[in-house]
């Protein structure tokens, strides 16, 4: 792998808990696999008054007491500023050519916005306005954390006011899912495997099902949680973005544009849920006190930071189509929740069976459901379900599993989501970074049922008991077929899995 050019890193929002405990040690782990620039520096920038040496001693505690971690934190170095106050900036300009200067590094910078969404514009327009943004003979590149918008008309405006200061190539709308491994991994599945394109159709595939479920509540986040949701949190960003990798043809090249066109056109091909429909497709629930392990456990409307009478979804459910050649009239199911029984995030494609059982089971007649999970996190690995003779006399039949697990690749190293995404941008690759008109068509699916929500106070939200696998009701929107509950362990499922 080349190493990327010789740059400076520098993180907005760098006294916050997204630097410690992400950026930092995802950083640290570049740097002892050698794969770092060079030439290589990390400038910290927040309001909080820290000299260089104080900030590297508060990354301490995220990194290991080793010879190499201080070797590492020697490329640290921080500047105080107000981001939203425009005449630190030709201080920040100043103190970027000093370093240059100092540690032999061109003007190469990307800007990591860790800072609150307010400023996703503000910062950007200071950058631009000092002349920082863009340069004819250095690379400038802007990472943008989610959320990108909190609806369809803030995306668009947020894409339009970045667009005046940078061009859309230089921005890197960051999403962590998608630097997960097993991510990226299905498209090897998919497109290198015979046994599996051929398959990937509304001709052998009945439904696809992806799941995130966490066993955490909201954790003292209740003041932002109650103005997002989990239709906002997860399901416009993270749960979409894996949808259009399951769902996309295959790209011409592996290469960034490619991959991404391909992804719009999943997006551009859902099919709308009318407001007026919403609550027949898509299904909200709250969670509720409970006990769980002999402990008790607040509900939503308990915790701190959220309103006595909130309508603010914990849990969601949908079902969608996607109306293209390849999956016209096949059932995409799409659920996640806070206070479920376990964390887990997976895809399970869901095969058509064969239209003849021959064969029965000890139970009766059963026909094998065939399966290929793929599991994100987490025990990452891949699980195939077929069905075997059962041994004995007779033709009965059960289903087996045959699986993969990432842990078996024990002398590889398993990067995590900010390593992979940071060292692609430090390389100039966005493949594993949204771009700006898919995050549009994503939140353009969403918005209907976010309006229909606010408009209609009808629309129920259904109360769950946390520790449960959300509303009952949410079966319902599977007919005839019912959710996989997966485990903590890929293969063990079928369980009734405890937080």
């Amino acid at each position: 792998m080349n190493k990327p050019l010789n740059q400076v890193l520098i993180i907005f929002g760098a006294s916050g808990d997204l630097t410690k405990r992400k950026l930092i040690p995802a950083l640290y782990e570049l740097f002892i696999q050698n794969l770092l620039p060079d030439k290589f520096a990390v400038l910290g920038v927040s309001r909080t008054k820290l000299s260089d040496n104080e900030f590297r001693e508060r990354m301490d505690g995220f990194l290991p007491k080793t010879n190499q971690a201080k070797s590492f934190k020697e490329l640290l170095f921080y500047e105080p500023l107000g981001t939203s106050e425009k005449e630190g900036y030709q201080l920040l300009k100043q103190r970027l050519g000093k370093l240059g200067d100092e540690l032999g590094i061109p003007a190469n910078y990307i800007y990591y916005l860790s800072t609150p969404p307010s400023l996703y514009s503000v910062i950007p327009k200071n950058l631009h306005e000092v002349g920082l943004s863009k340069s004819e003979n250095h690379f400038r590149r802007l990472i943008v954390e989610k959320p990108f918008g909190t609806d369809l008309a803030s995306a668009k405006e947020l894409n339009v006011k970045l667009l005046h200061y940078f061009d859309e190539k230089q921005l890197y709308r960051i999403d962590h899912y998608l630097g997960k491994e097993t991510v990226q991994n299905m498209l090897v599945t998919r497109f290198s495997n015979g046994i599996f394109e051929p398959l990937w159709n509304q001709n052998f595939i009945h439904h696809i099902e992806i799941t995130s479920a966490e066993s955490l509540g909201i954790e003292n986040r209740g003041g932002y949680y109650d103005h997002s949701g989990a239709l906002r949190d997860m399901v416009q960003n993270h749960l979409l973005q894996l949808v259009g990798m399951v769902a996309m043809e295959p790209p011409g090249v592996i290469e960034a544009d490619a991959i991404r066109n391909e992804v719009l056109k999943v997006f551009q091909a859902i099919r709308p849920i009318p407001e007026n429909q919403v609550s027949r497709h898509v299904i909200r629930g709250q969670y509720t006190g409970s006990v769980i392990n002999n402990k008790k456990v607040n509900g939503y409307r308990d915790e701190v930071g959220v309103d006595n009478f909130s309508r603010t979804e914990t849990y969601v459910a949908l079902k969608f189509f996607i109306d293209n050649w390849r999956w016209a009239g096949i059932p995409f199911y799409i659920r996640t929740g806070k206070m479920l029984p376990t964390r887990v995030t997976e895809i399970v494609i869901h095969f058509k069976h064969v239209p003849h059982q021959l064969f029965g089971s000890k139970g009766g007649y059963s026909p094998v459901n065939n399966q290929l999970v793929i599991r994100i996190q987490p025990d990452e690995g891949i699980l195939l379900k077929i069905g075997m003779k059962t041994p004995g006399a007779g033709f009965n039949v059960q289903t087996t599993n045959m699986d993969f697990h990432y842990s078996d690749l024990s002398n590889e190293h398993l990067p995590s989501a900010y390593e992979r995404l940071l060292l692609d941008c430090m390389q100039g690759d966005a493949t594993l970074y949204a771009r700006g008109d898919a995050v549009e068509e994503a939140w353009r699916f969403v918005q209907p049922i976010l309006s229909a929500w606010q408009a209609n106070a009808e629309i129920p939200i259904y109360g769950y008991p946390a520790g449960t696998w959300g509303p009952d009701c949410a079966d319902d929107l599977i007919i005839g077929n019912t959710w996989r509950y997966p485990c903590k362990n890929l293969t063990n499922d079928g369980l009734y899995c405890e937080l």
